[in-house]
């Protein structure tokens, strides 16, 4: 892929004129609010409680903040060891993991409060939205922002958003790290040392190394990863600073190919198969069964991002900086997954027998992003109001590249490989004891479509909040987007190689298909801009404690993700006509807002923080496919909530990491599927709850212990599939060697409960892993 072209500036001259006159004004104020800076990176001291967020976007402390946010501590991932975001993420209720067959089907898909969040994914405060499994290695703490967020992260963030905070270089000499090793062949191997050098220059690096197998499942699903994220800092604690840093991580991986359904599609000449109207719930085999093709199957990822932060103090109470991010990222996969769409599988007095056809998805996506963020932050008196605030401008250029794999020179999906109740052989397995096959075919991307898709964005935004006294509090933002994207897809192969056009007689429309050219490219624009708004009203009834009433909006246009996930809709197939597809790329972004009423307060001095809230989230315009086979903004969905938490210290001794969510949602409208209207919204939980605790039995012991619970969610609308609820139990000990070394013992899944953490709106659900144990040394000097 070219490197993507230079574009307009990115700061106009109306931008940075708007930035002088409020550097101005605000210089020009008497008796400047002395508040404390809130910096870039996360908190020094350890615990389960964060007081503050690390994105500059938060412009108050988060008990001042009218917003629900959960903060994924440093202390909690050393805790619970986990190693991935998704694995992070388990820790927060209300959210699920969603699963896909192309676009990003086994990486970061997370839904928040029931809405799609893989585009609204950051670091440090950047857009880092790109297909990917993301690691923990070089991160300090992950912000999940709950409710719609535009106004500060732009466009998508319609039930929140993910910010993960880098482990960047900072004053000190550190070492630390950790070695481990468990079931399920598991090692891993971490290292993060910083060195001050003196006169304002410090650098620092952490490293990473890890393999395991899925627990639960021999010779299947594997994981294989590395990584480096090395950075240098220049002039701490001095005026002006600058920060460099780079990240890598290569994995290697032979992804999970999930469990089908009890329900499969219809299918002739088997009428002793399960029925249409199935359990809807995935199939009972075995626990750990694997439908993938080992011999085949792979998921290869290249992630690269490197970043200059620039920062300059105006005065004390003013900041200018600029982060400018390039992000590479490669995902390379071809994975089979169990697919029920011909019906194989059947029951014959109560037993599940047949075959399961082994249907391949395929992807080969290269995606350059180059970001920009301008942004003023401060504070400044108007008269009695004490503001602090955050005025910004952000360019955004994202493009990608991809195809697909062509299996033996014929499909893209492995149908040459017949498959039916009673045939078996490659492609089409046991539904109870799925053979392992050679692979002797040829994989080639000569021959198939490929897309080129580009997304860019310009925004300007301002956020305020306002003291009016030591008891009242507002909130403001406002955000400006234009969002332009543009698809071309250039026709590979002549294989069923039909261009669908239409024509309309007497009110019936019809389709008429003609022969593609091979190289034929098509093309499809979409430009939109809008604004976004979040107003809060905060009120202090004591220091330590807050009732906020807030709302907010959010946008999502087509095309958020740049053809490189699920959430867009702006490429287009073989069987999609060019009337369809422009009316498509025509639509409004959808229009989200939530109303969120709640309260928060610090307790046991300011060590234990407990928050509530109730809220509701309305999406106006979904867009759904209308009965002309047109995708319309005619769809509208709304999820009712309440959300309890406590995160922090007790005692000294004791810490505890806790939160309930209670989801109300339902499809309102769901276009001409009336049948679909009043179910439940898919990769919805009604009620998650989340537990950890610790406990300093003895001064050198810790003993910690975790569960997590969620109901039953459903992975389509008509709420015919789902994944059933479960229990999850975790623990954890840690010994103390010395006060530079400890050995620290987490099992998880304590009882080995089979459960499932992603449905798929047909075919397949994910089997959770099984119990595994991991013993790791750490150390830190």
């Amino acid at each position: 892929m070219a490197f993507i072209k230079t574009r307009k500036k990115i700061v106009s001259s109306a931008i940075v004129s708007s930035l002088s006159v409020m550097a101005g004004n605000a210089i020009a104020q008497d008796q400047v609010a002395q508040l404390e800076t809130i910096h870039s990176q996360a908190e020094a001291e350890q615990s389960l409680k964060v007081d503050k967020s690390a994105n500059s976007k938060f412009v108050a402390p988060l008990l001042n903040t009218p917003k629900s946010v959960s903060v994924i501590s440093k202390q909690l991932i050393e805790d619970t060891q986990v190693t991935t975001l998704s694995d992070a993420l388990r820790t927060v209720p209300g959210i699920t993991l969603g699963a896909g067959e192309g676009g990003n089907p086994n990486g970061d898909r997370p839904f928040i409060r029931g809405y799609n969040s893989e585009s609204s994914m950051y670091v440090d405060g950047v857009r880092n939205a790109t297909s990917q499994n993301r690691e923990m290695f070089a991160v300090e703490q992950v912000e999940v922002t709950k409710g719609s967020a535009s106004a500060m992260g732009g466009a998508g963030t319609t039930g929140g958003s993910i910010n993960m905070i880098s482990k960047v270089a900072k004053k000190g000499d550190s070492l630390e790290g950790s070695i481990g090793a468990g079931t399920d062949s598991y090692q891993r191997i971490t290292l993060d040392g910083n060195k001050d050098f003196g006169n304002g220059i410090a650098a620092r690096v952490a490293v990473m190394g890890h393999h395991n197998e899925k627990a639960g499942q021999a010779n299947g699903t594997e994981y294989k990863r590395a990584g480096i994220a090395p950075s240098i800092t220049f002039g701490l604690d001095t005026p002006t600073r600058a920060t460099l840093s780079y990240y890598y991580l290569k994995t290697d991986d032979i992804p999970d190919s999930g469990i089908p359904y009890n329900n499969p599609f219809s299918a002739t000449n088997q009428p002793a198969r399960i029925p249409e109207n199935g359990n809807g719930k995935p199939i009972d085999v075995k626990q750990g069964i694997y439908y993938g093709w080992k011999d085949r199957d792979f998921q290869k990822q290249e992630n690269q991002v490197g970043t200059i932060k620039l920062e300059h103090d105006l005065t004390d109470n003013l900041t200018i900086s600029n982060t400018t991010v390039y992000n590479k990222s490669k995902n390379d996969y071809l994975w089979t997954n169990p697919d029920d769409s011909k019906g194989n599988f059947y029951q014959t007095g109560g037993a599940l027998t047949g075959n399961v056809w082994a249907r391949a998805n395929s992807r080969v996506a290269d995606t350059d992003t180059f970001t920009d963020q301008l942004a003023l932050t401060g504070k400044f008196n108007t008269g009695a109001l004490k503001h602090s605030f955050n005025l910004g401008a952000e360019y955004s250029d994202q493009e990608t590249d991809r195809t697909q794999y062509i299996i033996n020179g014929k499909d893209a999906t492995g149908t040459a490989y017949a498959c039916s109740a009673t045939s078996t052989g490659p492609g089409c397995v046991n539904v109870n004891n799925p053979s392992k096959y050679p692979f002797t075919g040829s994989l080639s991307t000569q021959g198939a479509d490929k897309y080129n898709i580009e997304s860019k964005s310009t925004s300007v935004y301002f956020l305020d909040s306002i003291e009016f006294n030591p008891q009242w509090i507002l909130d403001l933002g406002v955000r400006w987007d234009k969002f332009e994207t543009g698809s071309t897809m250039t026709y590979g192969s002549t294989n069923s190689n039909t261009k669908p056009t239409t024509q309309t007689q007497n009110g019936v429309t019809t389709s008429i298909p003609a022969l593609r050219q091979v190289g034929e490219k098509v093309k499809y624009e979409s430009d939109t801009d809008f604004f976004n708004y979040q107003a809060g009203l905060t009120f202090k009834p004591v220091e330590n404690g807050s009732i906020y009433a807030s709302y907010a909006t959010s946008a999502n246009p087509i095309g958020v993700d740049a053809g490189d996930g699920s959430e867009g809709v702006s490429t287009f197939g073989r069987n999609t006509t060019e009337e369809q597809a422009n009316a498509t790329n025509n639509l409004k972004p959808e229009e989200v807002r939530t109303m969120e009423v709640g309260t928060k307060w610090d307790l046991f001095n300011d060590k234990l923080n407990l928050t509530a809230a109730i809220f509701r989230t309305e999406k106006t315009n979904t867009r759904a496919a209308d009965t002309d086979g047109f995708t319309r903004n005619i769809g509208e969905t709304r999820v009712d909530g309440i959300e309890l938490g406590a995160n922090g210290n007790i005692t000294d001794k004791w810490a505890v990491s806790a939160g309930y969510t209670y989801l109300d949602s339902e499809i309102l409208d769901d276009g001409p599927k009336d049948a679909n209207e009043g179910n439940q919204v898919q990769n919805v939980a009604k009620n998650s709850a989340t537990l950890w605790t610790t406990y300093q039995v003895l001064p050198q012991l810790t003993l910690g212990a975790g569960a997590t619970a969620m109901d039953k969610v459903y992975g389509n609308a008509a709420n015919t599939k789902y994944v059933p609820g479960y229990v999850r139990y975790d623990a954890m000990a840690r010994y103390n060697v010395n006060e530079n070394v400890d050995l620290q013992l987490n099992v998880n899944n304590l009882s080995d409960e089979r459960y499932f953490t992603k449905a798929y709106a047909s075919h397949y659900a994910t089997e959770a892993e099984g119990r595994s144990a991991v013993l790791s040394l750490n150390f830190k000097y």
